[in-house]
Order: structure tokens, then sequence, then C-alpha cells
């Protein structure tokens, strides 16, 4: 009976060790580096404006911040295809300069729309090298919207450019784009910017890129400024729908530049790098990524002399004959 007692004591004070973890352990949990978190870019609309979202991956991956998720509305749907399909930031920067309205747009007759977006077939297949969302490097989802029953639609598998057609594809502007025969029109209408389809995938930081600026502060010129102004006007009423998905919202001023202003891409593309350059410390931390430490170097001017007292070169004491005052006998 007392060999059984002092079994089950022993039993008990293993599984009381087990339980508490000892010094060590306790440090080591203490100074572990908490696990990188997963970041999601959402890049919303903005037509030519939307060039601004190739300087901020630019900025993403020159500061090596890994993107783990894109989503896209409109043009942010075609920049983030380009992104996650292994198009660097230098060669969307180089395309955007030479791409033209005519390259993925044409004038058509129709009581849908005047300009049909039919040619961003060739394009996309030209740039981007892949045809399916399963191909692509980077998960991506593309937002469009329901054209009769109003609702959101995430695409995020099977053929790629049908779904970017549909986000692009601006009420007015634009024919609605057909898909297994349902039509769809901008995914700005469902989300203007992607922020919620990205929490859906796993991120677990979100990074949202709002393009506000009004069409024309001016007497509309035409029909597509009437809407486009009005369009604007609403997607800013209707922000807090997606903000509340968003950990940290990027907003480049781009007032000063008209919704089809293509000559104008690289300095676009450089407002959005500069735009989130400045806000790469403060993803880093909300990334639990390490900060970036300046190289030792560019420190030595800065750190203070331990020894300020120069120290007498034997050489130098010989060629001048010195010797004997510098070196003292043993």
């Amino acid at each position: 009976m007392t060999s059984i007692r002092r079994f089950v004591r022993s039993v008990r004070a293993f599984s009381r060790e087990l339980s508490h973890p000892t010094r060590q352990q306790q440090q080591a949990l203490v100074f572990a580096e908490p696990r990188p978190l997963k970041l999601g870019v959402a890049l919303g609309g903005g037509f030519a404006r939307g060039l601004v979202h190739i300087g901020v991956l630019k900025a993403l991956d020159d500061a090596h911040i890994p993107v783990d998720f894109v989503a896209g509305t409109s043009v942010g749907a075609l920049i983030g295809a380009c992104y996650c399909a292994g198009v660097s930031a230098e060669e969307l920067k180089e395309i955007a300069y030479a791409t033209r309205f005519k390259h993925f747009a044409r004038w058509t007759l129709s009581r849908c729309g005047l300009c049909s977006n039919d040619r961003m077939q060739d394009f996309c297949a030209r740039i981007l090298k892949v045809t399916t969302f399963e191909e692509l490097r980077v998960p991506l989802a593309v937002t469009a919207t329901d054209f009769h029953s109003g609702e959101p639609v995430v695409f995020r598998k099977g053929p790629l450019v049908g779904p970017i057609r549909a986000s692009c594809a601006y009420p007015g502007m634009f024919l609605p784009v057909e898909i297994e025969g349902r039509r769809y029109v901008d995914g700005m209408l469902a989300y203007a910017v992607p922020t919620t389809p990205l929490r859906m995938m796993g991120a677990d930081r979100v990074l949202g890129v709002y393009l506000s600026a009004h069409w024309t502060r001016a007497e509309p010129r035409h029909l597509f400024e009437v809407i486009g102004q009005c369009f604007s006007i609403a997607q800013d009423k209707m922000c807090e729908s997606w903000k509340k998905d968003a950990d940290r919202v990027l907003q480049p001023d781009v007032s000063g530049y008209s919704y089809n202003c293509f000559e104008r891409a690289l300095e676009l593309i450089e407002i959005g790098e500069t735009a989130a350059r400045a806000v790469l410390p403060e993803l880093r931390t909300l990334l639990n990524l390490a900060p970036v430490v300046s190289p030792p170097e560019t420190l030595a001017g800065v750190l203070p002399l331990v020894n300020s007292t120069p120290v007498p070169d034997p050489a130098a004491a010989v060629n001048a004959g010195h010797l004997h005052q510098t070196i003292q006998p043993i």
C-alpha cells in the first residue's frame, strides 16, 4: 500500500513540474519574437488616378514588407492582378507610362454605355501571362457588382480577365460585362475599397488605399464628369462601411489630377510611393516586423569617441627619429 502511495505522489509531482515551466522556459516565452502577421492590401478605384497604387506597391516591395493578399476594385483590380501575377513595380511603371485609353477600351453605340472594355482581354493577356486566379503568385480578390440584384460579388477563382473587366465597367461609360449569364458593373458600387474580402481571405492586418477626389471642381464638360462627380460624392458618404475592416487607410492626395490623366502616370506613381513610405514604420509595427536598423557605418559619425587622445604612430616616429620617445624600454 505504501508503494502505491509513493507512486501516486511521484505522478502528482511529475504533473506539477509539467504544468509549471522552468525559469529558462519562462524567459524564452517572454523574449520570443511575435510571429509576423499577414498583410492584405486593398486597392480602390479611381481610373487613371489609380496608377497611384503602383507607387504604393513599389514602396512596400522596396521596404521588404511582404504582401500576402491583394483585393482590387476597378483599376485597383487590374493593377492588383498584375502585381499578383509577378509583374514587378518597375515593369508596371513602364507599362503605365505607355498606356492610353485606346489600349483597353473603344467607343461604341449602345443604350447601355458609350464604351466597351473588350480590348482589355488582349491587354491583360500581354501583361499578365496567366489566365486564371489559381496561377497567381499572390492570392487575389476582384470585386464587382451584380447589375440586377445590386449584390457585391467577389471573384477568387476561375478565369481572370472577365472579372477584371467587370470590376472596371464604370456605369454609363462602359457596357456591363456578362459572366456565365449574369451582368456585372464596377465593383466600387459594392466595395469602394475592398477591405472586407481581405479579412475573409485571412489577412491579419489590412491596408486600404483610397483615392478620394471629386471628378471636377468646375462646371462639368460632359456626361462622364456628371456621372463621375455623383459617384465620387456617394463614395465619400459610404466610407465607414469599408473603413471598419482597415487597420490603416492610405489616402494619397490626387486632387490636382483628372480622371483620365494617363500622361501624368509617373507623377501619380511618385505620389503613391511617397505616401506609402511615410507609413512604413507604422506598418512594420502592425505586422510585428523588426524595425529597420541603420548600418554601423552610418552611426560612426554620431557615436561619441571613447578616448579622443590620438594614438602615436610608431612608423611616423621612426621616420622622425623619435622612436625612443614613444616606446619606453621594458
